[in-house]
């Protein structure tokens, strides 16, 4: 059968091929020990096998503890491994499993990192990805030729539905494009989620009646997998149009059975991602973990923001931001959701570095914290995305824009 391939950042005390060989044969059809039904036919059906090896540095300490005495020096490399998809079959836990699974214990690597996956197509042609994407998300925003301008409800948790539905109403009345939940905000006793939905709903759909413009909003459904349906129920009842995972959190089958609905763009939120990625040598490298869930089917996904409140430095963001532009797999590209500390002055760098509006854009504080309040926030917000994309620096932007000003007095300072 056809084959997937992953590519691998490691660090061994061993030689590298040999630490190769044991990765393949752990996450396949072997373990520590030869057993008597591991057969040459077996190994020829079901065997993963070493590509490609790269050699790189060595160095004198082990990344992270390997609960061995300490060796001379631990060699670094890329490697490239590669399964029968007849391991796994057309199942995204199962193929996780054997791509990362047990790897990240064995003690033969003192670091391990997932940097991307390669998928043949007659893996990928029986997934349907995501159902809207970004032609279907400005489609349902009514918004082209810019960034979709988002916000998250703030304060993150508290809030009444009441108290929530009147913050939409002023961002809806400034021409928000987009709207979500905190992820710390699902379904709590203060803000049930159906009494939230009903009293959001009646402002969108009021307001889209009035003007024909329509917000979406990304209620978060994050939930045991029974309720997230009915949570879901609920948004297209009231004529809802997204919904929000915390894909982590829920994991990749029950994100996949939301998505499988579509009948909401389903808005990929990654809290925890850090746990997952923040070592260079543990966890998994955005480029494949967009791709298994692209494959699950979400349309938007974070990717954080430039100059960002988080650890993540630039170069990452623009690399991540890329990674969900590219056209595989599905030839169904992901939009790319900006976010953490963000406010309209870093969209003039934001556009330097991608050269791209195919993005949400995204703004909590940013927006309703501005000075003039939560309305001129977002209107700051398409001002800094005009002066971007013609050019124009933060400076240059606030001088030709006058009321800029506050907004770069307010957040430049904090930044």
């Amino acid at each position: 059968m056809d084959r997937l391939t992953a590519t691998y950042l490691v660090e061994t005390p061993l030689p590298v091929a040999r630490a190769a060989e044991v990765l393949a044969g752990e996450q396949s059809s072997g373990t520590f020990v030869a057993v008597p039904g591991e057969t040459a036919e077996l190994k020829q059906r079901f065997a993963a096998r070493v590509e490609k090896i790269t050699a790189l540095e060595s160095v004198a300490t082990p990344s992270v503890p390997t609960g061995r005495a300490p060796a001379a020096s631990y060699h670094r490399a890329e490697i490239v491994v590669s399964w029968s998809i007849g391991n796994f079959g057309w199942n995204l836990p199962t193929l996780v499993s054997t791509v990362q699974g047990n790897l990240y214990e064995l003690a033969q690597f003192s670091g391990l990192r997932l940097l991307d996956l390669d998928f043949p197509r007659s893996f990928t042609e029986k997934f349907r990805g995501p159902q809207f994407g970004i032609a279907g998300c400005r489609r349902l925003t009514g918004v082209e030729g810019r960034p979709l301008i988002g916000t998250i409800i703030k304060p993150s948790i508290g809030l009444s539905p009441a108290q929530t539905a009147a913050m939409v109403r002023e961002l809806v009345e400034a021409g928000i494009d987009f709207l979500k939940d905190d992820e710390l905000m699902a379904d709590p006793p203060h803000s049930p989620l159906a009494e939230r939905v009903a009293a959001v709903m009646a402002v969108i759909n009021a307001h889209a009646q009035r003007t024909g413009k329509k917000a979406m909003y990304a209620f978060n459904v994050s939930d045991e997998l029974d309720a997230m349906q009915r949570h879901c129920d609920a948004i297209v009842a009231a004529g809802g149009t997204g919904a929000m995972l915390s894909i982590n959190s829920v994991g990749l089958a029950a994100a996949k059975k939301i998505c499988d609905r579509g009948q909401l763009a389903i808005h990929g939120h990654r809290n925890g991602w850090g746990m997952m990625n923040r070592h260079p040598l543990l966890g998994i490298a955005f480029p494949a973990y967009q791709k298994l869930w692209r494959l699950a089917g979400v349309d938007q996904l974070h990717v954080n923001g430039i100059a960002n409140k988080f650890w993540e430095p630039d170069d990452s963001v623009v690399a991540s931001i890329a990674s969900c532009l590219a056209a595989e797999p599905l030839g169904k590209p992901v939009l790319p959701v900006i976010s953490s500390g963000q406010w309209g002055g870093q969209a003039p760098e934001t556009w330097r570095r991608t050269r791209t509006v195919d993005l949400l854009y995204q703004a909590g504080g940013g927006i309703q914290a501005h000075p003039d309040g939560a309305g001129a926030g977002v209107r700051a917000l398409r001002q800094w995305w005009e002066a971007a994309v013609v050019g124009l620096t933060l400076e240059q932007a606030a001088a030709k824009y006058p009321e800029l000003a506050k907004s770069a007095e307010k957040f430049g300072s904090n930044k």
